[in-house]
C-alpha cells in the first residue's frame, strides 16, 4: 500500500510538467482552465465586497486613465498569447488610499487599489509597469503553479502519514507549508518572470521601459523599514533594480519610438452587475 502510494505520487508529478513562457519548466497539476475557473468565482466574491463596502471607484478620471493604459498592455498580451482573446478582462479599482498594491488572477481580471498611485504619484509609464507586472502572472499561469504547489503538499501529506511512524509530526509540517503557499500567491522565481515579461508588455504597449526602475525605486522607499505589500515576495533590492536597467535598452529597442498600442476593450467593474 505504501509503496504503490509513493509510486502513483511520483507518477502524477512526472506527467504534470508544463513550460512557462520564459521556457522555465513549471509544475502543472492544476490546468488553467481549472484555475480561471476558480479565479473567477473568487474574483465575483472580493468584488462584491468590496461594492457592498462602496469602495469601487467610479470617478470618470480613474476609469479612462486605467482602462487606456491597461487596454495597451492586453493588447500586447494578446499578441503574446492568442488564447487570452477570450478572456474576461477587467479591473476593479479599489479606493483605498493606504494599500500598495495591485493583482490579476487568472483569466485577466485585476485589481489596482489607490494608494498606489496616489502615494507614489505614479505616471502613466510606471502603471504600466505595475499592470504589465500582474498581467505577465496570468499569461504565465502562475495562479494554476501556484494551486498545483498547494495541491502537491496536500497529497504530500496524504503519503507522508503513510509512510511514516511519526505520522503528528508530519501532518503539522506540511500542513503548516500549505497554508504559507496559499497565502504567498507566487514564488520569487514568478515574481522575477513577471518582472521580465511585464516590462516587455509595457515597452511594446508604448510606455517607457526606465519607468520599471524609478517604479522600483518609489516602492522601495515608501517601505519604512519593510517592503511594501506589493513587493513582499519579490527579488531582493539590488538584484531586481540591477536586472531591470539592464533590461532597458532591449526592451526599448522592440519599440524604439514607444508608438502607444491600440486600446482593447477593458471592463473597468464599477458595480456588481459587471460579474455577470
Amino acid at each position: 500500500m505504501r509503496r504503490a502510494l509513493i509510486m502513483a505520487f511520483s507518477t502524477a508529478l512526472i506527467s504534470a510538467c508544463a513550460t512557462s513562457p520564459t521556457g522555465r519548466s513549471q509544475l502543472m497539476l492544476i490546468s488553467p482552465e481549472a484555475a480561471i475557473s476558480e479565479s473567477r468565482q473568487a474574483y465575483v466574491s472580493t468584488v462584491t465586497e468590496l461594492n457592498q463596502s462602496h469602495k469601487l471607484i467610479t470617478d470618470k478620471a480613474w476609469v479612462q486613465r486605467i482602462s487606456t493604459i491597461t487596454g495597451r498592455l492586453v493588447t500586447e498580451a494578446i499578441k503574446i498569447q492568442p488564447a487570452s482573446a477570450d478572456w474576461q478582462w477587467s479591473v476593479a479599482i479599489i479606493d483605498d488610499p493606504d494599500t500598495l498594491n495591485a493583482w490579476c488572477m487568472a483569466g485577466g481580471r485585476m485589481a489596482i487599489y489607490s494608494g498606489i498611485v496616489t502615494k507614489l504619484q505614479l505616471t502613466d509609464d510606471e502603471i504600466a509597469q505595475i499592470m504589465g507586472h500582474e498581467i505577465s502572472h496570468a499569461l504565465a499561469n502562475h495562479t494554476a503553479e501556484q494551486m498545483s504547489r498547494a495541491v502537491l503538499m496536500n497529497a504530500g501529506l496524504s503519503v507522508a502519514s503513510q509512510v511514516t511512524d511519526d505520522n503528528g509530526l508530519v501532518l503539522n509540517g506540511t500542513a503548516m507549508a500549505a497554508q504559507l503557499a496559499l497565502q504567498l500567491p507566487n514564488s520569487r522565481t514568478a515574481e522575477s518572470e513577471a518582472d521580465r515579461i511585464g516590462i516587455e508588455l509595457a515597452a511594446r504597449a508604448g510606455y517607457d521601459p526606465r519607468a520599471a526602475v524609478s517604479l522600483w525605486n518609489k516602492m522601495s522607499a515608501s517601505g519604512n523599514g519593510g517592503p511594501p505589500q506589493f513587493l513582499s515576495t519579490h527579488p531582493s533590492p539590488q538584484n531586481r533594480s540591477q536586472t531591470l536597467q539592464s533590461l532597458g535598452p532591449e526592451m526599448r529597442a522592440l519599440n524604439p519610438g514607444l508608438t502607444k498600442a491600440k486600446v482593447y476593450p477593458v471592463k473597468i467593474i464599477t458595480n456588481v452587475a459587471q460579474l455577470k
